[in-house]
């Protein structure tokens, strides 16, 4: 009697111990390579990281190409109606959904160092955006690095050069600005843009340095320009969450991983991820012999001058929504301002 009582109770313990030690997979999906720079070098890491600090209670799962089903522009729905536990989204892929949030992706809005433009997305989105995100667990808020324009053929070299292009745009301030420019705009999400390319449906389109690559750019389009100074000539607004009733179901001392993993430092964490990126994509772009040009000053001084009016349109248009559509310009910024004064104090 004593031994059954004694092997009841280790069963009892095992089991108990093994309720506590229990592991909780997450599924978390992406629409682009694993070889790009947000999924290796952030996403990836940030994955392994929550693993090591929940002493492996927490594995996650991530899945490349909208693996477990959907399109890019509708990856918020499927991490709030719980289709996943969480993601990468981009909110412009759903014009209108976030209006606010389009304040980021104005042209020469944030700087071409996406840590700092991701510290300043992060700050304006706690600030401003985290009522819209509601329905779902916010980790990050980030930006892209230096927004390039890819074509086929000879490089743009001034701005009379991108009148008639059909030109691939990621959200409505990245195709307002190449309307404006002279361009012919086609929003597109980033999977559809290299058989877009090869098709011949467009010319070129805009997109960073680090994810030309994976998308073959390198051998899809022959030149590639960039604007001068340190301001992007233009970018795109992204979040990393999960599903909140699923974040909500987690013990707290596994709340508290997640919780460690998101903020402000993860989303610079982020916004780094795609600095290296800038720096190996253009090394790739340019070991293809690709003809890579950087605008003089002046052509940017012209570029700059349509984008103000970009932004004086989006405000205006805003306004008339009932946005304060000048203090948002102002907040985003000042946001850029803070971040780059961390980055030099640093």
């Amino acid at each position: 009697m004593i031994c059954r009582a004694v092997l009841a109770l280790l069963a009892i313990v095992f089991v108990a111990s093994g309720a506590v030690a229990q592991e909780i997979t997450l599924r978390f999906q992406h629409f682009v390579s694993p070889n790009s720079a947000n999924p290796k070098y952030f996403i990836e890491p940030w994955a392994k990281k929550v693993e090591e600090e929940s002493g492996g209670r927490i594995k996650i799962e991530i899945y490349p190409f909208m693996q477990l089903g959907g399109k890019a522009p509708s990856q918020y729905d499927l991490i709030r109606d719980g289709v996943i536990d969480g993601g990468w989204v981009i909110p412009g892929y759903q014009p209108g959904r976030v209006p606010e949030a389009e304040a980021l992706e104005l042209p020469f809005m944030v700087t071409k160092n996406a840590e700092e433009a991701s510290r300043a997305a992060w700050s304006f989105t706690e600030k401003h955006l985290m009522d819209d995100f509601r329905d779902v667990h916010l980790i990050a808020a980030h930006l892209h690095g230096r927004g390039v324009v890819h074509k086929k053929g000879t490089p743009i070299e001034k701005l009379e050069d991108f009148a008639g292009l059909k030109l691939r745009g990621p959200s409505r301030p990245a195709t307002a600005l190449l309307k404006k420019l002279g361009a012919t705009p086609v929003g597109m999400p980033v999977p559809a843009f290299p058989e877009a390319l090869s098709k011949g449906i467009v010319d070129g389109g805009v997109i960073p340095w680090e994810i030309a690559p994976s998308l073959k750019l390198d051998q899809l389009t022959d030149s590639h320009t960039e604007v001068a100074g340190d301001y992007s000539l233009y970018n795109l607004y992204f979040i990393w969450a999960m599903n909140k009733a699923k974040y909500d179901s987690l013990p707290d001392d596994l709340k508290a991983v997640i919780d460690a993993n998101s903020g402000l430092e993860t989303s610079a964490f982020a916004g780094r991820a795609h600095d290296v990126g800038d720096v190996e994509g253009l090394e790739i772009i340019a070991a293809a012999g690709n003809n890579i040009v950087t605008l003089s000053n002046d052509e940017t001084v012209r570029i700059r001058t349509l984008a103000e009016e970009v932004t004086a349109e989006w405000i205006a248009e805003a306004e008339a929504k009932g946005l304060d559509g000048t203090g948002l310009v102002a907040d985003v910024e000042a946001a850029v301002e803070g971040a780059r004064g961390t980055a030099a104090a640093n």
